[in-house]
Formats: C-alpha cells, structure tokens, sequence
C-alpha cells in the first residue's frame, strides 16, 4: 500500500527569495484537505541560500506531510530535477509546480476528479481558457510561446494546447513507467514525457489552471524557446533510436 496520496515535486534552483511563499502554500492546502502527502525538494545545484531556506520547513515535516530535500551536485537542468523527484517519489499520483508558485498547489483540486475517473496523465493548460491567467506575460513572450506550441503539436504531441505549463500530474503506474524513460534535462522535458505518455497510450487530458506571470523570471523566450525546439528533434531521433521502448525493470535513483 503507497503511504502517500500525494507526491509534490519542487525543483529549486537559486530560489532562496522565491520558495518560502510556495512551501507555505503547498503546507497549508495539504493541511487544509488533510492529505498524506510528501514534498519532495530537487535542488539543482544551487549556489545561495535556497536550501537553508527548504531546511527550515522540514520542521514542519509530520508523518502525515513529510518534506524531503533531494540534492544534485552542479545544476543539470528543470528537467534532471523533476525526474530525480519522480523517480524517489511514493505517492498514488505525482505532480511537479514551479518553485515561483505560478499555479499553486490548490489548483490540484481541479485535477481531483480527473484524476478519480483513472486518467493517467492531467496537464495543466494556460490556453484553455485565457481568463486563468492572472499575469500575463510580455506580448513578445506570449506570441513566442503560441507559435512554439504550434510547432511542438506538428513535430511531437498533437492535440495539447500548452505543453510547457510547469503543473503536471501523473498516476503512479504511468510514473513508473513514463520517468525512467525521460532523457531530456532541459525545458524540452515536458514535450518528451507527454511524447512518452502517448506513445505508451496512457490517458492524457488537459485543464485550464490559474497562472501568474513572475516578471522576474530567469527564463529567456527566444534562448529557451530555441533550445526547446531543438529537443523536439533530439525526442524523434531518440524514438528512432528505439530509446523509449518499454523497460523490464526500473533504474534506481542515483
């Protein structure tokens, strides 16, 4: 029997003034709905004081909620820290939200029924319907990230509206499937598990979530939205390759 309802993924990276406000967040819904759940913490090679900041939040840690920091030695990217997360995680479902609490955790509850009906793979979308995005981001932004996901539905995943939304849910039995698989460390991560969940035709269905805009976010548009379109073919060369065929047996974390 899994000990968790729930498993929240945080990757963190240089996130010392942004991450207290979304564990404070993520405690109180967890608290609020009375669910098990862990959080696990990905540091990725951060170089502040993001980690002492985690470290004071694992006093709140009980056997109900229960916080556990996760450590890589030099940053290898959002999508390294997402998978180390999921491949130590023990919950019925595993979900990963943005450090910056872009879609906080009490959007879950719009994933609930989905989840319940068996869905495999919930994705959050800013692109169902744009009146969930509180901040939006600069038109240059929006524009870039339209045309992206055009792009990414001819190459890779039809049919997904917003592939890049960082709030994600995943049954267990896809986890384990979907996450040993992943190979793409970078923001072109999201596009490969969801090219993944399809190829290994789990369910997929997509959800309008509240999202906020942080104006001082590190992503740059055009660098990250070049590097993404590059995994794109880096995900067709690997399925050629045979590199997402079904495993026998899952690695463990390392």
């Amino acid at each position: 029997m899994n000990r968790f309802e729930l498993s929240v993924i945080i990757p963190v990276y240089n996130e010392e003034k942004r991450v207290s406000k979304t564990l404070e967040g993520v405690f109180k819904y967890l608290k609020a709905k009375r669910m098990t759940a862990e959080i696990l913490v990905v540091d990725d090679g951060s170089r502040d004081k993001t980690l002492q900041v985690v470290g004071k939040f694992k006093r709140q840690s009980t056997s109900r909620r229960m916080l556990k920091i996760l450590k890589h030695s030099v940053n290898k990217g959002k999508g390294a820290a997402v998978r180390t997360g999921a491949l130590a995680a023990n919950g019925k479902v595993l979900i990963y939200m943005d450090a910056d609490n872009a879609t906080a955790l009490s959007e879950f509850e719009k994933f609930k029924p989905i989840v319940k009906r068996g869905v495999d793979v919930v994705v959050g979308s800013r692109a169902i319907d744009r009146k969930q995005v509180k901040v939006h981001q600069p038109l240059y932004r929006e524009v870039i990230g339209r045309v992206g996901n055009i792009i990414i539905q001819a190459l890779v995943v039809p049919g997904i509206s917003d592939t890049q939304c960082g709030f994600k849910a995943f049954s267990q039995k896809a986890a384990k499937s979907i996450f040993p698989l992943q190979r793409i460390d970078g923001f072109g991560f999201d596009v490969e598990l969801l090219f993944i969940s399809k190829k290994h035709g789990f369910s997929i269905l997509e959800t309008s979530v509240e999202w906020k805009d942080d104006p001082n976010t590190r992503v740059n548009a055009l660098r990250d939205s070049i590097r993404t379109f590059t995994d794109l073919f880096i995900i067709r060369w690997n399925d050629l390759k045979g590199l997402y065929q079904p495993r026998k047996s899952h690695p463990l974390v390392h």
